[in-house]
C-alpha cells in the first residue's frame, strides 16, 4: 500500500510536468463545449410530432454537460494513460520497476489513482462552470450521479490498463487512442446527439463503452432514472478489460 501511494504522488508531480497532456485532457472538451453550447444554445425545443427529441427533453446544452465529463474520462482512459504505460515501457521504467520488485498491483493501481483523479478534477470544473458560464442543471440526483461516474472512471481507467498493456509502442497506442476517442465521440451522443445518426452510426455506437457511459452519466445528471442497460455494458468494460491487461502486461 505505501508502494501504490508513493507511486501515485509521483505520477501527479509528473503529469503536472506535461503542460500538452493537461491541455488534452481538460481544455479540449471545454472547447468542444463551448462550441456545441454557442451552436445549439440550451432553450428545450419540442420535437415535430411523431419524432423523436434527440435532447432528451432538456436544452441541448444541458444534455451535452454530462457527455462531456464522459469526453474527460475517455481522453484520459484511451490517450493519456496508455501513452503513459507504453512510454515508460519503451523508457525502460517498468523494467527496473520490475527489478526493485514493485508489485504490479502498486503500479497499475498508481495509474489508476492518478486517471480517477484527472476525471474528478474534470468533472468538479464541468459541473461548476457550467451553470455560470450557460445556466445549465447541476446533477439532478447526486447519489446515483457519483456512482455512475465512479463506475465509469474506473471502465475507461481499465481500458487505458488494457490498451497500456497490449499496444507495443507509445506512437501506436498515441494514434490508436486518438482514432478510438474521435470515433467514439462522434458516434457516442457527445457529438451529434444519437436521435440524428444514421441507424448503422446508432449500431456502432451501441459497440463502444463512451456511448453507455454518457446514456449512465445523462440518465442520472438529468434524473431521468438509472439505465441499467449501461449500467451492464460499462460494468463489462470495467472488468473484461481489466482482466484481459493483467494477462497481457509486459514489463519490457
Amino acid at each position: 500500500m505505501k508502494a501504490l501511494w508513493k507511486l501515485a504522488w509521483i505520477e501527479v508531480k509528473l503529469f503536472a510536468r506535461e503542460p500538452i497532456a493537461v491541455i488534452f485532457s481538460f481544455a479540449f472538451p471545454f472547447f468542444v463545449l463551448f462550441i456545441m453550447a454557442s451552436v445549439f444554445g440550451n432553450e428545450i425545443e419540442q420535437p415535430e410530432p411523431g419524432e423523436e427529441d434527440p435532447w432528451r427533453g432538456v436544452g441541448p446544452t444541458d444534455y451535452y454537460v454530462p457527455a462531456y465529463i464522459g469526453l474527460v474520462m475517455t481522453s484520459i482512459g484511451v490517450i493519456t494513460l496508455p501513452m503513459r504505460i507504453t512510454g515508460y515501457r519503451e523508457q525502460g521504467v517498468l523494467r527496473r520497476f520490475h527489478a526493485a520488485g514493485v508489485p504490479l498491483a502498486a503500479v497499475l493501481g498508481s495509474q489508476v489513482l492518478v486517471s480517477l483523479g484527472m476525471m474528478l478534477i474534470g468533472t468538479v470544473v464541468i459541473a461548476i462552470s457550467s451553470p455560470i458560464a450557460y445556466g445549465t442543471l447541476g446533477p439532478q440526483s447526486p447519489a446515483e450521479t457519483a456512482a455512475a461516474f465512479l463506475l465509469s472512471a474506473l471502465a475507461f481507467a481499465s481500458i487505458g490498463i488494457f490498451l497500456g498493456s497490449a499496444l507495443p509502442s507509445g506512437r501506436s497506442a498515441q494514434g490508436a487512442g486518438l482514432i478510438l476517442f474521435f470515433v467514439m465521440m462522434m458516434v457516442s451522443g457527445a457529438g451529434p446527439p444519437r436521435g440524428v445518426l444514421s441507424s448503422t452510426m446508432v449500431t456502432i455506437g451501441d459497440t463502444l463503452p463512451m456511448t453507455h457511459v454518457v446514456l449512465l452519466l445523462q440518465g442520472a445528471w438529468l434524473d431521468q432514472g438509472w439505465d441499467w442497460s449501461a449500467f451492464c455494458v460499462v460494468a463489462a468494460f470495467l472488468v473484461l478489460p481489466g482482466a484481459l491487461a493483467w494477462r497481457l502486461f509486459r514489463w519490457g
